[in-house]
């Protein structure tokens, strides 16, 4: 199967589209009308990322954050990024993201979260104009209601997490109703609160973004540690429909933060 087979699918799922107008997702680099000789996925590209697809001979691959953000006015190795175009056009390998398109998916990156917390009959925190189907996080029911403590320390075990910034919690409520959205999503914690929500899991949050929450339990887990799973959800998306395709997850670290 040619490259753009693959793309198509990703795009049949995530469309183009819905990505917010800032983004620039779908296409980086390279030519889609090779065939395909295997798919390495990640979350971000880096050197190590574009050598690890050159050792196992995969000539695509699928990120969510997309390795070119911003117009390029010359490539001389300047930085990774320029080292990372040169390297795969010298390899013919062909880079595409699908990145806000992917979380704004109805079944996204942001319903994958959903899925590894449990939370049940998930629905669209913020639509896009109107389309109910698509747009920015989500919320939905736990099972069984928690205690904000025995919360806090479920999110932690379920994304792997080495430090969750949380505000104070509750001494009286009960964490049932559950908003979420991966990566930076801070821009939503008050339509998290409009939507009923007793807790509101994201990415990444400001200092001063914590004040005013006091109904609200919040839990920023950290960006990578958010998203991490969108690997997973990538492969399930290129699985159904190419069974028989080489598809691997990266095991090159690029999360840029450590924890001490």
């Amino acid at each position: 199967m040619k490259i753009k087979e693959v793309l198509n699918a990703l795009e049949r799922f995530a469309p183009l589209p819905l990505q917010e107008s800032y983004d620039n997702a779908g296409l980086q680099i390279g030519l889609t009308e090779a065939e395909v000789s295997g798919a390495l996925l990640c979350l971000d590209v880096t050197e190590a990322v574009v050598d690890e697809a050159i050792s196992l001979g995969c000539n695509l691959i699928v990120s969510h954050h997309p390795l070119i953000f911003r117009g390029l006015k010359s490539i001389s190795g300047r930085d990774y990024i320029d080292r990372c175009v040169m390297k795969a056009i010298k390899h013919d390998i062909v880079i595409y993201s699908a990145h806000t398109n992917l979380d704004n998916a109805p079944k996204g990156v942001n319903w994958w979260m959903c899925q590894k917390l449990g939370i049940q009959n998930p629905v669209i925190l913020e639509p896009l104009d109107g389309n109910f189907e698509a747009g920015s996080g989500m919320v939905g029911e736990l099972l069984q209601p928690m205690t904000p403590e025995a919360f806090l320390m479920f999110v932690k075990e379920t994304f792997h997490v080495g430090c969750v910034l949380h505000n104070k919690p509750s001494e009286v409520r009960l964490i049932k109703r559950v908003a979420l959205c991966g990566g930076a999503g801070s821009f939503l914690a008050s339509q998290a609160h409009r939507k009923g929500a007793d807790a509101f899991v994201t990415g990444e949050m400001k200092y001063h973004e914590f004040f005013g929450h006091d109904d609200l339990q919040i839990a920023a887990i950290g960006h990578y540690e958010s998203e991490q799973y969108t690997q997973e959800l990538l492969k399930n998306i290129i699985e159904q429909d190419f069974p028989g395709l080489s598809v691997r997850l990266t095991t090159v670290e690029t999360n840029p933060i450590y924890y001490l």
